[in-house]
């Protein structure tokens, strides 16, 4: 901490700030009692707050009264206490402490609040319950590694704002209750008392708004967004989470993606998080799929994909003959020398068909040929094409699926992740950042037999719209070591090709005057090409961090579940609030 608190009847300085400088002076802190240590006439106590953690002392013969209260101390009691600096015997030093050369001799002690013995330890890294913790978040929000991790994010919050205000953005902030509008996931619907029968939806982006603030002259705008979006929580997914919301107006891809290199930039060196220095690469779309399966790629190891189609165009093999001729692809992966045992095989065939794939075929390269389940379907010159594709020699384990492209590009990228996993492939000291560009405009919904928008609606095609099926958008992705923390577009800024998007997307002008017709209204006169993107707070904060899931950057986050053990949401509302929103109890 920086600044010492203003001087009142609890502290005069935080706790990390009593180092070897202050040996000599009177100082008062305040906090919770970390631990308690009696050393049969001495007393001592280590007293965290924020800032950190310092020892107290209590000596029986220069401050017995101090030292009687002392007996009476526990864990986590609320405590504040006056005292001399002093330094400690030599013997006695901790280097682990900042404040490890000093320590308080207390004249003063007084006990603010008592505390119960709490549920679990805070005063160490023990692995709690995630239930337990979440269910008493006061308690785990005084840890350690937790206050690190809010005080991280809060840096990145600050750093973001200060680069963007450097920039002439205005930040403003758009309504939490409003339409609801398709962004590619359920609303939260919050029914309206006003209007029975009606909702609003809290958004799962601002997307509209800030797409009308650049119409309305505001140029450049931000906002740290919270979003809500009712789908299942993951790891690196939440209910409601928080963005960096950008629209900056008269730009293109590049001018979005630079301004967007400057604010990361800014809080990789904060933080010393070491990534290459912008311009960072990009990929297309299409390159990210072929390669790594994905269009959000972890680039720091290979175990690339490679396809096997032109290996194998005249196969008789059953499995990948029938995906070729229903325009499926087959593809594979050199999982490098490596001897695994059938459970471990059985493991990874599980791992391909929780992804779809209808199976997996494995392969141990062998002088004389494979060893496989399938080898004696194959003959031996397609042997030596696939083996030639994969750049395979003896002792290599092959990985190889054949489906629909999607199934088979999800599937390996999930087999790579996890052989990379295994087998210790990801570098712990490397962390590498790229853009995913080029995204295709639209995908076929062979079931409701339309497009559906790859991006979101109002995305500017890269093109003409006569040709759905080829055409790319003007769509961009930054991905930090195979997690996607940003997401943006240049965005349709013409009413014409705004309704023909519509048209392709099967929304008809009724309905798209029904539930846009304020954006359509606002583009009739005359709307700036725009574009912006939303960056990731919790991913960021995460991957910075080194969390396993972004709920250990959030202050109050949901659980797996996606309840809230603190609150108990979502709970029953009684009767009477159900008639009064005109609902009827289920």
């Amino acid at each position: 901490m920086k600044h010492a608190p203003r001087p009142n009847g609890y502290r005069d300085a935080w706790c990390a700030q009593l180092t070897a400088e202050r040996a000599g002076t009177e100082a008062r802190v305040a906090g919770w009692v970390n631990r308690r240590r009696d050393h049969g006439g001495l007393i001592f106590i280590d007293l965290r707050d924020r800032s950190g953690v310092v020892q107290l002392v209590f000596h029986p013969e220069t401050a017995p009264e101090a030292h009687a209260r002392a007996h009476a101390l526990r864990s986590e009691d609320v405590i504040t206490a006056f005292g001399t600096v002093s330094r400690r015997e030599p013997h006695n030093v901790n280097p682990n402490l900042v404040t490890g050369e000093v320590e308080l001799s207390v004249a003063n002690l007084e006990i603010l609040a008592d505390a119960e013995t709490p549920p679990f330890p805070v005063d160490n890294g023990a692995d709690v319950d995630e239930i337990i913790r979440l269910r008493h978040r006061a308690l785990d929000l005084r840890r350690a590694q937790v206050q690190r991790t809010i005080a991280l994010r809060h840096r990145v919050i600050s750093t973001m704002r200060e680069v963007l205000n450097e920039r002439d953005f205005l930040e403003i902030e758009t309504p939490y209750l409003t339409r609801s509008t398709p962004e590619g996931a359920r609303d939260y619907l919050v029914p309206a008392r006003i209007q029975p029968g009606s909702f609003y939806a809290l958004p799962q982006s601002p997307q509209l708004f800030k797409q009308l603030l650049m119409i309305g002259g505001m140029e450049r705008y931000y906002q740290i967004a919270r979003c809500f979006r009712d789908e299942d929580t993951r790891a690196d997914r939440q209910p409601e989470f928080t963005q960096l919301d950008i629209e900056m107006a008269f730009v293109d891809e590049d001018d979005v993606i630079d301004c967007m290199e400057a604010v990361m930039t800014a809080v990789f060196e904060r933080e010393g998080f070491a990534v290459a220095s912008p311009p960072w690469p990009r990929m297309t779309f299409g390159e990210a799929v072929s390669r790594y399966g994905i269009d959000r790629p972890d680039t720091r190891f290979g175990l690339e994909l490679h396809d096997l189609g032109e290996a194998l165009g005249g196969t008789e093999f059953k499995v990948f003959a029938g995906a070729l001729s229903s325009g499926g692809v087959v593809r594979g992966i050199n999982a490098g020398p490596r001897e695994l045992p059938r459970s471990d095989l059985d493991a990874l065939t599980e791992l391909a068909k929780q992804h779809g794939a209808k199976g997996l075929v494995w392969a141990f390269v062998q002088e004389e040929g494979w060893r496989s389940p399938i080898a004696k379907f194959l003959a031996p010159p397609e042997l030596t094409a696939i083996n030639q594709r994969l750049e395979a020699g003896p002792g290599d384990l092959l990985l190889i699926v054949a489906d629909e492209v999607t199934t088979v590009g999800q599937t390996l990228s999930a087999l790579r992740m996890e052989l990379a996993r295994r087998f210790e492939e990801i570098p712990r000291d490397r962390h590498d950042i790229l853009w995913v560009v080029e995204f295709p405009a639209f995908f076929w919904d062979a079931g409701a037999q339309r497009w559906d928008a790859a991006h979101h609606p109002f995305t500017s095609p890269a093109g003409a719209l006569s040709d759905p099926a080829n055409l790319s958008s003007r769509a961009y992705d930054l991905v930090l070591d195979g997690t996607e923390i940003a997401g943006g577009s240049i965005r349709i800024n013409r009413l014409d090709v705004q309704q023909r998007v519509f048209e392709l997307l099967g929304i008809g002008p009724d309905e798209a005057e029904a539930r846009f017709g304020f954006l359509l209204d606002a583009l009739r006169y005359g709307a700036p090409p725009h574009g912006g993107i939303a960056m990731g707070i919790d991913r960021i904060v995460g991957a910075l961090a080194g969390t396993e899931s972004i709920r250990d950057t959030i202050a109050f986050p949901k659980a797996a579940s996606g309840a809230d053990p603190l609150t108990g949401a979502p709970a029953p509302v009684d009767s009477g609030q159900l008639r009064e929103l005109g609902l009827r109890p289920a």
